[in-house]
């Protein structure tokens, strides 16, 4: 074989190598459908980016709280269950928007009507806020499956323009496509309308002259994502009695006995203090501090 035309495989060897190393690359930065997990894997995903391909991991170890567990919260708690009820036996059902004050168990009763309704199909997927883009994908994924999925966003909130902002409010009601009827959206927040809100918005109220007052265009913008949930749930924080009941309760979880219990008030007290608020997250951690301690003696 001649010098020549082993120099000509050798150049076609070496474009066909740089050929394939450009189609690698492009296959990674192009978009991939969304392939389904393993549903019996787990009764919770979370919904996680990989490049531009979104994937669904199973929770091997699903948060066991369970609907008892969470005191102090009764108006609220009997809300969540009647619509997550209403839900999963097929009848109309609202999405779900839980605000207020932080560690008062607005993320934990979601998980727990998760637990108290997974026996019966409910199916729990988890979506940071950066990736709600991608809600159309996943609500055509499981449109067809018998199980009823909550879609869960934990402490959302949105700076003006971001992306998942209008997805999810075309998702909650105006796009075209609807949605289907086997997903909710369950999110949580801190804040009641989930954007930013400012002194200068105030300027865009306009005052008629029989006194009535009209919001702005402004304004209007950051009400028109939360009042697309059809139910809001609004926490509060606990008064010193609430959070008392609230750690006895945990204490009970950790089979700490009701004499010492008792004796743990004040220290949970100065807990609370030393920690500027009187949670239902700060009863937790002190009750789980406590009772380790008491485990050593």
């Amino acid at each position: 074989m001649g010098l020549a035309k082993l120099d000509r495989m050798s150049a076609v060897e070496n474009l066909i190598a740089r050929a394939d190393a450009l189609l690698a690359r492009l296959e990674a930065v192009l978009p991939h459908p969304l392939g389904a997990p393993d549903w019996s894997a787990s009764v919770a995903f979370r919904y996680r980016k990989r490049g531009s391909a979104g994937l669904l991991q199973p929770v091997r170890h699903v948060a066991a709280i369970r609907l008892a567990d969470l005191r102090e919260v009764d108006a609220q708690k009997e809300k969540l269950l009647r619509n997550t009820e209403q839900f999963v036996a097929g009848r109309p059902a609202n999405n779900v928007l839980l605000t207020g004050a932080r560690g008062t168990g607005k993320s934990s009763l979601i998980k727990a009507c998760l637990n108290a309704f997974a026996a019966r199909g409910l199916r729990l997927i988890e979506v940071d806020k950066a990736d709600l883009v991608d809600l159309p994908d996943l609500v055509d994924l499981v449109a067809e499956r018998p199980e009823r999925f909550v879609i869960f966003c934990d402490d959302l909130s949105f700076d003006e323009g971001e992306a998942g902002y209008k997805a999810l409010k075309s998702m909650l009601d105006g796009s075209v496509a609807q949605s289907s009827d086997n997903v909710l959206i369950y999110a949580t927040s801190n804040r009641r309308h989930l954007l930013p809100e400012y002194m200068k918005d105030n300027l865009s109220y306009r005052h008629t002259e029989d006194g009535e007052v009209h919001p702005g265009e402004v304004v209007e913008e950051k009400i028109s994502l939360s009042e697309r949930f059809g139910l809001w749930l609004s926490f509060y924080p606990f008064s010193q009695d609430e959070y008392l009941a609230i750690v006895a309760q945990w204490l009970r979880s950790f089979d700490v006995p009701e004499a010492a219990i008792a004796a743990a008030r004040q220290e949970s007290l100065v807990w609370a203090l030393e920690r500027g608020s009187r949670s239902g997250r700060v009863a937790f951690q002190f009750a789980k501090d406590f009772a380790g301690r008491a485990g050593e003696r």
